[in-house]
């Protein structure tokens, strides 16, 4: 016998104690990508955390996006990169999920979570923003627009690709890179990680064309 649906309206959610809704709400939306972000402030001291939200809005500028929580408390990524104009995007590994977690602590300014949670930094001689060493992907950004989100007071941040690290065997002929091959890892809510399973590559979709399998 299948299981009864549930059905949860915004009253209902509304009346939820806060840990569970925020639970709900952020694995409801579906897999996200792994992601720790590097910084830098003004003096040079180093930053790294871990985000849930970043994604793709254009390729042509090369252009990646994330969302800052609001600001009421220091941000420090969104202060360092509002500072210096640039930031680093590193896909978390499956070998580091632990470490990479351990920056979502809340540390003091003064505090560089590289050396606090056991990465090693890999500069750039394009932005003073340093890398995540070993990281399967990574990712320099320079600070393009950010637009203020009215509806709960968080911040959508853009940022411009001007630089990209990746093992060559892990881009393919025609660009797409396996990130499965590559062991990035994904997010299922708050706190779970997962490697994703590759299942199928199709051609490009034509109407009324036949799609075809080519992996």
């Amino acid at each position: 016998m299948r299981e009864k649906e549930l059905t949860l309206r915004t009253d209902e959610l509304d009346q939820m104690e806060r840990l569970y809704r925020n639970n709900l709400i952020n694995s409801i939306s579906g897999f996200k990508s792994a992601n720790l972000l590097g910084s830098v402030d003004e003096n040079g001291r180093a930053n790294l955390a871990i985000f849930s939200s970043v994604t793709h809005f254009g390729s042509n500028p090369p252009l990646l996006g994330f969302v800052v929580r609001p600001p009421v408390v220091p941000r420090h990524t969104y202060e360092n990169l509002k500072s210096t104009g640039y930031f680093t995007i590193n896909h978390v590994h499956r070998d580091h999920i632990i470490r990479a977690h351990q920056t979502s602590a809340k540390y003091d300014q003064s505090v560089d979570e590289f050396e606090q949670c056991g990465f090693v930094k890999e500069m750039s001689d394009l932005h003073p923003v340093p890398y995540v060493r070993r990281a399967p992907i990574k990712i320099g950004l320079s600070f393009e627009e950010e637009y203020p989100v009215k509806a709960n007071g968080t911040i959508l941040v853009l940022g411009k690709i001007i630089e990209l690290k990746a093992l060559p065997s892990v881009i393919k002929e025609d660009g797409f890179v396996d990130l499965a091959e590559a062991g990035s890892v994904t997010i299922n809510g708050l706190d779970s990680y997962l490697l994703p399973e590759k299942l199928a590559r199709f051609t490009y979709a034509r109407p009324p064309q036949n799609l075809e399998r080519t992996l």
